[in-house]
């Protein structure tokens, strides 16, 4: 039987022959091809057979041997790409000055695709990844979409990939593109981990006709209300009293959560019970029921569940799955989507076949595509015993999958719950020297129980490169997250000093999100990154991953007593080493968070030695006595062994 990098190959020859002869105006990045120094775009004047030389490319190489498992803590040594195929692999093929929907005037896609991705490999790999993690790629619903292309967290069907993410002249599934991407992936040594959502689907799911008791449902003439309305005649996130507010935040804090206060009752009875299967039909692109009682109804969208004051602007292209069923507990609330009330969170209570439906994706993903992981969205608002059948089923079929919490928090609760690394908080600390100097310390005095992404950004806060300090503070962060107890973490754009964020969903100020609208976000529209951005820091990026393999087994070490706060009395100095067991072998990371000020450095070192070598420009320091001390100017970094 053929592999998918097989078809794939054929399938590129046939359509080169097909095109023989035939002018093509094609560009790709120089990026892409391997060069270095002056990004420019390159006109391929053969497109098909430039993927077919990459897929062979692929086909030839050798896949390193795996470890035996380890119960997914392979991603303790991992470097992370953070891969969004519709925007990372968006280019203007034709240079008309857009990208053109749905394909450009050759029959090419414009937007992202595994296709392109699969070119994409040895840059990834050239960066020092070897972890790629992409953003949801299953199929996108359209009710309620921002923007021109939808929101990938708008899942239709979890069960099915987004087919604008193949190749439409290959006239292959994507299916059998993104098993190709995979299985090439593999190839150049990168493991594949891919996000789900398993709490919200798309107002439009293929699985609302069917099975119409999975989701919520409200009155159909029940109006929306618009982000900070206050009407609560009109449909929104339930508004509560100040008292209210204190008394649920004090009974979450207290895990009391046999009594929470509910919505107010003009809140739930917008809601009704579901429809039966044959009653529910498609109107206008979106789903609409009747009632027993005649009444027409229809799905709600959604809103950010906590905190139950939380001013996010509706999430109108998603809802809510009905993961529990209750008739006094039939409508979307903290305390039956993320809080679960103890009278509704009972085995008899469960949605039962929805639930199967959902313990049954990640398997699918397993065996028909070979995955090696998955980021779980909101993880920790899952109920628990759900995510225990789902972590157990996963790992009966791969004993070393993966499984990683997009969790804000570093806690033991995850590691518990069967998870090897949640997101954590360094992309909120990086930009403030005085948490993460607050952090050192903490890295110096406790062992964090679960594995921690490092990095200054995701896909919903603002860019590295948008920050004070802009390319140098990208460029200090990537060298202070090399060096931590943590799994480094790139962003896609990261590398390419890209500005403009992806979403608004962390961390931007009222100001921001005026000039941001999500209609012209990357999450929902089309949009290419800047390849040729001539303040890119992809070898910069490179050269320090080098550096940081090359000391992995002290890097990794997690025990306090590996890490060092190294004392400097100029506050804009953040300074720490890394110490073997055996103390023989010791690497100091010596910065300045001072972006706009060369500073004085003041720095006494155990050691002998007469000068030390920075690994990254290999310039040499004298040493007086014991003593380092020289000037740095604004963001520099220095790592040197001592």
């Amino acid at each position: 039987m053929k592999s998918s990098l097989e078809i794939i190959e054929e399938r590129l020859k046939q359509k080169g022959k097909e095109l023989r002869g035939r002018r093509i105006d094609y560009f790709l990045p120089s990026l892409w091809m391997g060069e270095r120094g002056n990004p420019r775009y390159v006109r391929v004047e053969k497109p098909f057979e430039f993927y077919r030389d990459a897929v062979r490319q692929a086909r030839r190489a050798r896949a390193p041997r795996r470890k035996r498992p380890t119960g997914g803590e392979w991603t303790k040594e991992a470097v992370i790409y953070n891969l969004f195929v519709r925007t990372t692999t968006a280019i203007d093929h034709d240079r008309n000055g857009k990208l053109d929907l749905p394909m450009n005037r050759n029959g090419f896609r414009e937007t992202g695709t595994f296709l392109k991705s699969i070119a994409l490999l040895p840059y990834i790999k050239g960066l020092g990844a070897n972890t790629i993690h992409l953003l949801p790629i299953t199929a996108i619903g359209h009710d309620g979409n921002k923007g021109t292309l939808g929101s990938p967290y708008a899942i239709r069907n979890p069960y099915e990939i987004d087919e604008s993410l193949c190749e439409p002249l290959l006239g292959l599934d994507a299916k059998t593109e993104f098993r190709g991407f995979v299985e090439a992936a593999h190839k150049f040594g990168l493991r594949v981990v891919v996000e789900f959502v398993f709490r919200t689907a798309a107002k439009d799911a293929d699985w609302v006709k069917e099975h119409p008791d999975w989701f919520y449902w409200i009155r159909e003439e029940i109006s929306s209300r618009g982000p900070s309305e206050l009407d609560e005649s009109r449909y929104g996130s339930p508004i509560f009293t100040r008292e209210e507010l204190d008394k649920i935040h004090h009974d979450v804090r207290e895990h009391r959560f046999d009594a929470l206060l509910p919505p107010h009752p003009v809140y739930r009875q917008f809601f009704t019970d579901p429809p039966l299967p044959g009653m529910v039909e498609r109107r206008d692109g979106r789903y609409v029921a009747v009632l027993e009682d005649g009444k027409r109804a229809k799905i709600p969208g959604a809103f950010a569940d906590w905190p139950p004051d939380d001013n996010q602007p509706p999430w109108n292209d998603v809802t809510y799955l009905r993961l529990y069923t209750h008739h006094d507990f039939n409508y979307i609330g903290y305390n039956t989507i993320r809080m679960y009330d103890s009278r509704l969170e009972k085995p008899e209570h469960v949605n039962r076949p929805l639930w199967d439906k959902i313990v049954g994706i990640i398997p699918y993903y397993q065996k028909e595509f070979h995955i090696d992981g998955v980021m779980i969205d909101m993880g920790h608002a899952l109920p628990i015993d759900l995510k225990k059948e789902i972590v157990r089923t996963a790992r009966g079929i791969n004993p070393d999958f993966a499984f990683w919490d997009e969790n804000f928090s570093i806690t033991r609760k995850s590691k518990e719950e069967g998870y090897n690394a949640v997101f954590g908080f360094l992309w909120i600390d990086q930009h403030h020297p005085d948490r993460m100097r607050s952090f050192c310390r903490r890295c110096a005095t406790e062992e964090f129980p679960i594995s921690y992404f490092s990095t200054p950004e995701n896909h919903n806060t603002p860019r590295a490169a948008s920050r004070r300090g802009a390319v140098t503070y990208a460029m200090w962060s990537w060298v202070v997250n090399c060096f931590l107890p943590a799994v480094p973490f790139i962003h896609s754009g990261f590398e390419l000093a890209e500005r403009y964020p992806i979403n608004t969903g962390l961390d931007f100020t009222h100001e921001q999100l005026k000039d941001l609208p999500s209609e012209k976000l990357p999450l929902f529209s089309e949009y290419g990154y800047d390849w040729i951005n001539k303040a890119q820091i992809t070898d910069f990026v490179a050269k320090i991953s080098a550096i940081r393999k090359k000391y992995l087994h002290l890097v990794t070490d997690k025990n306090p007593r590996s890490f060092l706060v190294l004392s400097d009395p100029n506050e804009h100095i953040l300074s720490f080493a890394r110490i073997s067991s055996s103390h023989r072998l010791r690497l100091a990371v010596v910065t300045n968070t001072s972006f706009r000020s060369g500073e004085r450095l003041t720095l006494r070192l155990e050691t002998k030695m007469k000068h030390v070598v920075d690994l990254i420009t290999h310039k040499k320091f004298a040493l007086t006595g014991d003593v380092l001390q020289l000037q740095l100017s604004p963001g520099q970094c220095l790592v040197f062994e001592y």
